[in-house]
């Protein structure tokens, strides 16, 4: 089972998350998320356990508890959604336009992007703009 662990201390290592959950059974993976753009922990990763049994334990022991001087928030991770991550927009950035971009609407119109973002495609025309 894959478990969420939120707001971990920005010096705990995989190591001590690894040691913790192992206190409560056979842990296959740790990892915690680092920000690619400034390379320091975002304040929460992942761990894996062989057995849903121990998970749960671990689970129900873990969350709330004080950890590095931090109440932690524990549960099952939630699976991915498809097109999670990738290009956002974000002032100018992505293929969807600036200011925090936009999801996509399908159909033939093309998505709209945030603050005059992305193109519109179909039959409008025109190349998008932007700030």
């Amino acid at each position: 089972m894959r478990i969420y662990v939120g707001n971990l201390p920005f010096s705990c290592t995989e190591d001590e998350l690894r040691n913790h959950f192992g206190s409560f059974g056979s842990v296959t993976s740790a990892a915690i998320v680092i920000d690619r753009e400034t390379g320091r922990p975002r304040g929460f990763g992942f761990v894996e356990m062989a057995n849903d049994e121990e998970a749960r334990k671990a689970i129900a022991a873990s969350n709330g508890q004080q950890f590095g001087g931090r109440p932690l928030v524990v549960n099952e991770a939630k699976p991915r959604e498809a097109g999670a991550g990738g290009s956002r927009g974000g002032f100018g950035g992505g293929s969807r336009g600036g200011f925090g971009g936009g999801g996509g609407r399908g159909g033939d119109r093309g998505g709209r992007g945030g603050y005059g973002g992305g193109g519109r495609g179909g039959d409008r025309g025109g190349d998008g703009g932007g700030w």
